[in-house]
């Protein structure tokens, strides 16, 4: 195969990671290049958004829109396809697209996310951000003085429970299992104490109710609550966990947390593999919290490390004509 493409730096997504990554890699004057198959990532299927600074709201698709308008600025090419093979070559990284094209890089940053599980119902995906959601700490604030539940049993759901219970009029916990086992006790107390908060244990959602235009109205469960098997809801969260795509960092060699399955990285987004980073929502980084505030600042933070490889160890694949007048402060 052909190689088609050459770059200093090739920025793996089209997430907050990524195009914050795009952004600080222009400023350092280096050529990045992003690939990528998901605009926006979680962010942009996220709805609206309370929390970033900022943007007192802001749908989570336009807030990516514009890191993709500041990126343009800088004239960062962007490609839109998936990577579907990376290989270390000793000198730099070579990665096969989906459009049957290579890329060779200096280095990579590997921004590509998380794949939320879900419940794989009719029409899960056509009303994410429409009454769907899969980040309770991102949107519980959006349904105050309504009511919305939260499907899982996990400490993701429990918090989130929680906090939905701060603002929600009525809440709802809904797990399948008979007890919690995973969530610390302290976070069950809390929960407990939570009045506004009501757990259906051995409980599953069986269907979305709702339409195309309004989003979701409600949902049927596979056993009666309240005499009941259908509860009108403001909204849902599926709080069922996510999972890192870790299949070419696996194939690298590259260190993941033994406890999350995340890529490992030190304060300056390294992986234990020499001009790999990584940066956002894939990383052990900031924790359990996953926002489009820690991802972007991730990306910010690999962009200096990617720049400082590059540098030392000379793997310039080409010289970046800035698009952009960066002035004098270029890496500020």
């Amino acid at each position: 195969m052909t190689e088609s493409r050459t770059t200093d730096v090739l920025i793996a997504g089209q997430g907050a990671a990524a195009f914050a990554a795009a952004l600080y890699t222009a400023r350092y004057q280096l050529h990045g290049l992003i690939v990528g198959d998901r605009f926006g990532g979680e962010t942009a299927i996220g709805g609206a958004i309370e929390n970033y600074p900022g943007y007192p709201e802001i749908d989570g698709f336009d807030l990516m829109l514009k890191f993709r308008e500041q990126v343009d600025k800088y004239k960062v090419p962007i490609i839109d396809a998936a990577i579907i093979g990376i290989e270390n070559e000793g000198d730099r990284f070579t990665a096969t697209l989906s459009d049957g094209s290579t890329v060779g890089a200096g280095a990579v940053i590997f921004a590509i996310g998380r794949e939320r599980r879900k419940l794989h119902l009719p029409n899960e995906d056509a009303w994410t951000g429409k009454g769907v959601s899969f980040c309770s700490t991102c949107d519980a604030p959006l349904y105050r003085a309504k009511t919305a539940a939260v499907v899982g049993g996990g400490s993701a759901a429990v918090e989130g429970a929680i906090l939905l219970g701060k603002y929600a009029d009525e809440a709802y916990l809904i797990y399948r299992g008979d007890k919690f086992t995973r969530p610390e006790p302290v976070m069950v107390e809390l929960l407990n104490k939570s009045e506004n908060v009501h757990v259906m244990f051995e409980t599953e959602v069986t269907e979305l109710i709702g339409d195309d235009e309004a989003g979701l109205t409600g949902i049927k469960l596979s056993k009666p609550y309240n005499g009941s098997d259908e509860l009108v809801l403001d909204g849902v969260f599926i709080e069922i966990g996510a999972d890192p795509r870790i299949d070419i960092p696996k194939t690298l060699g590259v260190d993941l947390n033994p406890e999350t399955n995340e890529i490992h990285v030190d304060r300056h987004m390294n992986t234990n593999v020499p001009g790999f980073f990584a940066a956002g929502d894939i990383t052990d980084g900031s924790g359990s919290l996953k926002q489009t505030i820690t991802a972007a600042s991730q990306g910010a933070v690999s962009a200096l490390a990617a720049y400082q490889f590059v540098s030392e160890t000379g793997r310039h694949c080409l010289k970046h004509e800035v698009g952009y007048d960066l002035g004098e402060n270029a890496a500020d």
